[in-house]
């Protein structure tokens, strides 16, 4: 009897060392083919995955010595975590928003630490430097609101947009008080270095960062399209009456710019032939202020309509695609800026110079400066 009784105690061991090797093998199993995907049955399967190793009783002989067992604990597997893939339009509005932001930076560091640039002029090539950078530094952080950072919270996204629009409103807005400084420059030449013009440049530069600040508040305010999609223009969380209304200003803007340059021509060249006796200085002065203005201009719409234009016939439902291939173009307006109205100015290459390498080449035009040399 005790020899039958050894012998089931025995069979009953084995037969829970086979339980307990074909639940590590089934633990096994599902670790290496939890990722591929597939799902196929076994004799495993009666075991519950959700129990727990624990310690039991052999419920078959409870006058027996207690058989301790384990049981396997099966977790599920974790569940892996998506990552955002990255759209190289965004990738490219990074990296310009860099270019951007460092040229620009370039320029204020020239301007601030150069005590001679203070004429109204380079307060206006300031101002539109900084638009410019802070238009930069909006684009690098748009992508990391995008990428790094839980971009479904509402303040992020506000705080995105406002940052774009002032800043690229106000870039706007001061490439257009340079040309009207211009066209002042030679409709009152005698009396454009006075006090009266400091002061007026000052308080342009201020009605533009004030008014370009409240259109940037004005998502933060209620108008957005974040409580209804279908309102929303090629620019969320802008409401499509507001990006009308953003293209047609800006079309208008570009409008009095270019009568403002018909005049300027019209003023420079009457100057050329009245004055006879300076015509060589005019004529060189007037070429290259000419010269400047049209590539104002040209890169001016070149840049900005397509995207004006698409705003006003586009809305949401319109594909992605499309938005990024006008916006890049428009953001690529404050690249050239720099190269445009700081870097083609004598005073601020010299500057530029004397920073760099302290000297400055021989051929660089030292002759006084004009207002249309920007």
């Amino acid at each position: 009897m005790m020899v039958w009784t050894e012998r089931r105690s025995n069979i009953f061991s084995l037969r829970h060392l086979l339980a307990m090797i074909l639940s590590l093998a089934a633990v096994a199993a599902m670790s290496s083919g939890g990722g591929s995907g597939l799902n196929y049955s076994s004799p495993l399967d009666s075991f519950d995955s959700s129990t727990s190793w624990i310690l039991g009783e052999d419920p078959s002989n409870s006058s027996e010595p207690v058989v301790r067992t384990l049981t396997p604990d099966l977790q599920p597997a974790t569940t892996a975590v998506a990552v955002q893939e990255v759209n190289p339009w965004d990738v490219a509005l990074c990296v310009t928003g860099t270019l951007i932001s460092c040229e620009n930076a370039l320029v204020i560091a020239v301007l601030f630490y150069t005590p001679t640039l203070r004429a109204p002029m380079f307060v206006l090539i300031g101002s539109l430097a900084a638009a410019d950078l802070l238009a930069g530094l909006g684009l690098i952080l748009n992508f990391v609101f995008t990428y790094l950072v839980d971009s479904s919270v509402e303040y992020v996204t506000l705080l995105s947009v406002a940052l774009l629009i002032s800043a690229f409103s106000a870039s706007v807005l001061n490439i257009l008080a340079i040309t009207v400084d211009r066209y002042l420059s030679l409709y009152n030449a005698l009396t454009y270095h006075t006090e009266r013009t400091v002061t007026f440049t000052y308080v342009m530069v201020v009605l533009i960062w004030v008014s370009c600040l409240a259109l940037g508040l004005l998502p933060a305010l209620g108008w957005n399209c974040l409580r209804d999609e279908s309102a929303c223009s090629v620019c969320r969380p802008v409401t499509k009456v507001n990006a009308v209304a953003l293209a047609v200003t800006f079309l208008l803007v570009f409008a009095l710019m270019m009568q403002l340059y018909l005049q300027i021509c019209k003023i420079a060249f009457r100057h050329a032939q009245q004055i006879a006796v300076q015509h060589q200085f005019v004529a060189m002065s007037t070429t290259k202020g000419v010269s400047t203005l049209s590539a104002i201009l040209c890169a001016f719409g070149a840049c900005w309509l397509p995207f004006a234009m698409y705003s006003i016939v586009a809305d949401s439902s319109y594909p992605a695609i499309y938005t990024y291939a006008t916006v890049l173009p428009a953001t690529c307006c404050s690249v050239i800026n720099p190269i445009i109205y700081a870097f083609r100015n004598p005073d601020i290459q010299k500057s530029l110079w004397l920073a760099c390498c302290g000297c400055v080449p021989s051929n660089l035009s030292l002759r006084p400066r004009t207002s249309s040399d920007v």
